[in-house]
């Protein structure tokens, strides 16, 4: 989507050096200095390598040229928790998928999202800055343009977004504690995750349990690295896998998905850099697993 930043000037430097600062990325520079009055210095069209002083004003328009393809707007309902001119925070559903695939060509987050912006005048690009697997509920944010899903990005590498998941998992784990398990992939498997302490890579996952239910039990989770599947596979490991996990665990008596949610998220916000925090409700059918 089209973005207009506006700035005050307070001291002397070039557009390219203060863009820069600001964290324009260098594709994003260069699609700005080949665009047509995407600069203006004094309300006037300026030039990137133009000199700005203190005092003056300088309004940057971020335009997108073209629509993420092969994303049909189908109508889904949306739990939006946030949104503003640089992102939108979603509490995404069960049975979801994140994007597009072979198997799910109209069913996914982007559909919905396309569909939300339809009427939009610039063009919508699905820039999922923390994707959730299909049946993985919770939190997870999306850039609207390109310079907050560049400055979000660099948040993410530099460990500024703090996440915090719940689950349900089979038995009665310890009330807390910490799995430092090196995770690979499985031989012969392009989607199995295995911990593999000759191969893997570092992974730590910090658990601690909220509620003892009668089999299962509820657990707060933090990832101290972010692998494929890690909580999935490391509470396997633990001995207390989650059920409904059609690859890991696939135990359906008593739910139809892995009963993992992302509950919280706290981040910088791409533009001001506040924090901003997010917290969300535990769904019912995680709930109930503590009374079976």
């Amino acid at each position: 989507m089209n973005r207009t930043m506006t700035y005050s000037i307070v001291a002397s430097t070039t557009i390219w050096n203060f863009l820069k600062e600001k964290g324009f990325s260098k594709p994003i520079l260069t699609s700005i200095k080949h665009a047509e009055d995407a600069v203006y210095k004094n309300n006037r069209p300026a030039k990137l390598y133009e000199p700005l002083l203190a005092g003056d004003t300088l309004r940057v328009v971020i335009r997108e040229e073209s629509s993420s393809e092969q994303i049909l707007p189908v109508c889904y309902p949306l739990d939006i928790v946030f949104e503003d001119e640089d992102l939108i925070v979603i509490n995404k559903r069960a049975n979801m998928p994140i994007h597009p695939s072979i198997k799910n060509y109209d069913n996914t987050l982007a559909n919905a999202l396309a569909y939300y912006y339809r009427t939009e005048s610039s063009p919508f690009v699905f820039r999922c800055m923390n994707r959730l697997d299909r049946d993985t509920t919770g939190l997870t944010v999306i850039a609207k343009n390109p310079y907050s899903a560049a400055i979000l990005s660099r948040s993410m590498k530099n460990r500024e977004f703090h996440r915090v998941y719940y689950a349900g998992v089979t038995g009665h784990p310890p009330a807390f504690g910490t799995v430092d398990a090196p995770i690979a992939r499985e031989k012969d498997s392009i989607i199995t995750r295995v911990v593999d302490f000759a191969n893997g890579q570092s992974a730590r996952t910090n658990f601690e349990v909220i509620q003892y239910g009668k089999n299962y039990s509820l657990i707060k989770l933090v990832l101290e690295t972010g692998r494929t599947h890690q909580i999935r596979v490391h509470m396997k490991y633990l001995g207390h896998p989650l059920p409904g996990d059609f690859i890991y665990n696939p135990d359906f008596r008593h739910i139809a998905r892995q009963p993992l949610h992302a509950k919280s998220l706290t981040f910088p916000h791409p533009i001001t850099g506040e924090f901003l925090t997010f917290d969300t409700n535990v769904p019912d059918d995680i709930m109930h697993l503590l009374e079976c």
